[in-house]
């Protein structure tokens, strides 16, 4: 095959190849003596070609066939060469494009200025972050660590009685603040039932104060936001929902008794070992409930942690005790004054009824089965603890006992909690 230069005109063949450029470029026509009309430029002075010896051609009626076969070797000949140069081109053009785009070389966006949008978790995070301690507590025997929030400005914290109770035989607290500062704490007062202590911060002032909210029109799949010290890890936000309201919780997980039974807020977010006595918000920024308690399908203490279902007291219960607490030093517990159990057939069964109490003076005895307390469905004894403590002594409530034959009205009554 020959190849082509750059003005169009083939090099000379190789001897014995044969050439068709004879009947290729002839005229149009194709009889004999008819004079070729190919022009050769005037600066080209053809090779010397190598005499090949006369072939039989065909006869004069198929000599269209020589021109056919001709054009086609030079069509070829021209299609291979314009391949070729495609290849080129497209090569070319891979080359000398627009560079890939690359994030690297891109400027980066404008810095953040606005304030956080209302009602968001920044928002939330940002109000109450600045009230929100980390206590480090020491007892004789241990360490542990735990959250807490500011209700003074002269350092007075509420947390859980089970984050310090360690502390209340000979032990130190220290507060420690989210601008770094620390400060020795003692306890101010705590109740054991209700899993709800206060704390004073010593020569401090200034701090920042939380706003408390309300716990009694909270709505299932409402967000919150918790806020504590999980792992030590101090300042720590996590959202989610609230999944669930009224649920009967042991405070001391399977360690604990009707005792330390609450009523609790559960929620979807994350709350882990630390997290306990931080504040559960709500997205205007208002405390809700206090992070007490996980469910953990392993044993509760270390490698617990979160898997979705944690537990706060609500702060209407909170707000109530701590309050007894800073005034008098001592918690009031509210009572039915009986002694339950589990019904098999559901309800809570009164095993036992307190001389004079409440429950006595309404006219409730052994045997009977309470399966509702004003709206409230009771399933289990531990729910009819729950929902008694979830009201203020003084509270007058519907008991509706499992026959359906009849409702009892009861006005709670109040004792005084001894911490252990």
């Amino acid at each position: 095959m020959t190849e082509d230069k750059p003005g169009g005109v083939p090099n000379e063949p190789a001897p014995g190849e044969r050439v068709l450029f004879g009947s290729a470029f002839a005229g149009s026509s194709d009889q004999p003596g008819a004079t070729s009309g190919y022009q050769l430029p005037p600066q080209y002075q053809p090779p010397t070609y190598q005499q090949i010896p006369p072939q039989p051609g065909p006869e004069p009626g198929r000599r269209g066939g020589g021109i056919v076969a001709g054009v086609t070797v030079l069509a070829l000949l021209v299609g291979g060469a314009a391949g070729a140069a495609g290849g080129y081109l497209v090569a070319d053009s891979r080359t000398a494009g627009p560079a890939a785009p690359n994030a690297l070389n891109q400027a980066p966006p404008a810095r953040q200025t606005g304030a956080a949008p209302a009602g968001s978790v920044e928002a939330a995070a940002e109000r109450v972050l600045p009230s929100v301690v980390q206590l480090q507590v020491q007892s004789r025997s241990s360490a542990g660590e735990g959250s807490g929030f500011a209700i003074s400005s002269d350092g007075l914290i509420v947390t859980n009685n089970h984050v310090v109770e360690g502390a209340a035989q000979g032990g130190q607290i220290v507060a420690v603040f989210q601008d770094g500062k620390t400060a020795r704490a003692t306890i101010v007062g705590r109740d054991p039932n209700s899993d709800v202590a206060v704390v004073k911060a010593q020569g401090v002032s200034g701090v920042p104060v939380v706003e408390l909210g309300r716990s009694d029109d909270l709505r299932i799949g409402q967000g919150v936001v918790a806020i504590g010290s999980p792992f030590e890890l101090s300042g720590t936000v996590t959202s989610g929902i609230i999944s669930s309201l009224h649920r009967p919780t042991r405070a001391g997980g399977d360690r604990g008794d009707q005792a330390t039974v609450l009523d609790a807020i559960q929620t979807d977010a994350a709350i882990n070992p630390g997290n306990s006595g931080g504040p559960l918000i709500d997205l205007q920024g208002r405390v809700v409930g206090i992070n007490s308690a996980i469910y953990s399908p392993r044993a509760s203490g270390e490698g617990a942690g979160s898997v979705g279902i944690g537990f706060a007291i609500p702060i209407d219960q909170a707000r109530r005790t701590a309050d007894e607490i800073v005034k008098t030093g001592k918690a009031t517990q509210t009572v039915l004054g009986v002694s339950v159990n589990d019904n098999p057939q559901g309800g809570a069964r009164i095993m036992s009824v307190t001389p004079d109490g409440p429950a006595a003076k309404a006219g409730l005895k052994e045997g009977d089965v309470v399966t509702r307390l004003d709206d409230r469905r009771i399933d289990t004894s531990d729910a009819l603890v729950a929902a008694v403590r979830a009201h203020a002594p003084g509270d007058s409530v519907k008991l509706v006992l499992a026959d359906g034959s009849r409702t009892v009205d009861v006005i709670l009554a109040g004792q005084p909690v001894e911490p252990n």
